[in-house]
This record gives structure tokens, C-alpha cells and sequence, in this order.
């Protein structure tokens, strides 16, 4: 095998769940081959290089294997490289967002309410 179509790679590599979701992807500019936006049926090779953006951020990865069916994550993961500065990003993305204080919810107390309308301007 010397070439596999990209939507088939990114689900063996399980970066997408199925292969919709990979096609999908490839049609929303997710998924881009030197720079351009790959469609479903681009064929990819060992040596390429693809910038994937999913639910667990943005990846710039180097193929190193094809496969075409879906396997293990020990086996999915010998199929590409990721960059270093792409991991460094990721990883400082997430303790930015573990930095960011969540937003209370539920309903405001009687002390919180007065407080929202003095502070709208109400009476």
C-alpha cells in the first residue's frame, strides 16, 4: 500500500471516532495537507505532513505509517509523529483553560439579586 485516502487515515490514527466525522472535518477546513484544505478523497503518503484541528485541539503531525482499518491506540498512535512546538502548544492551550475561573451558575441569592440590580441601576 502507498497511499491511503486521508479520511480512512485519520480514523485508523483515531482522531476522529468514524470515518464521517473524519470526512466531515476534511469538508469544514479542518483538516489541512501543506497548507491547503483537504477534501475526503486526498490521498496521503509516509513523509506527509497534516494540521488537524478536533475536539482536543490543533495537532501538526508527520505521517510515518498507512493503515486503513481502525486498531488499537498503542498501534494508532506508531502511525504518525507529532511536532514538539505543536505539543507545547497544546499542552499550554489546556493549562490556560484549567487557568480560567468558571462561571457561577444556577440561580442568583436574595443578596446576590439585590446586588445585580443595584448595579443595573434598578430600584
Amino acid at each position: 500500500m502507498t497511499a491511503v485516502r486521508i479520511d480512512r487515515w485519520l480514523w485508523a490514527a483515531r482522531f476522529f471516532k468514524t470515518r464521517t466525522l473524519a470526512a466531515k472535518a476534511c469538508d469544514l477546513g479542518r483538516i489541512a495537507f501543506k497548507g491547503q484544505p483537504a477534501k475526503p478523497a486526498r490521498e496521503v503518503r509516509p513523509g506527509d505532513f497534516l494540521k488537524v484541528k478536533n475536539d482536543s485541539g490543533e495537532y501538526h503531525v508527520e505521517i510515518l505509517q498507512l493503515s486503513e482499518t481502525r486498531g488499537p491506540a498503542a498501534m494508532a498512535q506508531t502511525l504518525y509523529r507529532e511536532t514538539d512546538a505543536s505539543r507545547e502548544l497544546r499542552q499550554k492551550v489546556a493549562e490556560e483553560r484549567k487557568a480560567m475561573p468558571h462561571p457561577e451558575t444556577g440561580k442568583p441569592s436574595k443578596r446576590d439579586r439585590r446586588e445585580l440590580d443595584r448595579v443595573r441601576g434598578r430600584s
